[in-house]
């Protein structure tokens, strides 16, 4: 796992939750983060970019390494992407970062 500077990461706080942007790396060896780029987080995902399964593996992945359930992690655009917009609902930006400072552990 790359080391991620979760300070570089830009983070917008919402009435409806957290917002960022990831740039996905589909059809990689793993799912993990990979570091940031731009303010984005940089993710592989293992799964390939076709018929949302990319899509899916990166929300199961973020669900998990932030804690929460699938369906608080909303793609708000770039669906067919690699870039896209995501949505957090229900969690603080501190919980988000700490979140990303224990991945890095």
């Amino acid at each position: 796992m790359k080391t991620v500077n979760c300070m570089k990461v830009k983070l917008e706080t919402t009435a409806d939750g957290i917002r960022f942007f990831v740039k996905v790396v589909p059809a990689s060896s793993r799912t993990d983060l990979a570091g940031v780029l731009d303010g984005m987080l940089k993710i592989k995902v293992a799964a390939p970019a076709e018929k949302g399964k990319a899509n899916q593996h990166l929300t199961a992945y973020l669900s998990r390494l932030f804690g929460v359930r699938k369906n608080q992690i909303q793609i708000l655009s770039g669906i067919a992407s690699a870039v896209k917009q995501l949505q957090v609902a229900g969690v603080a930006s501190e919980a988000l970062q700490q979140a990303l400072e224990q991945a890095n552990e």
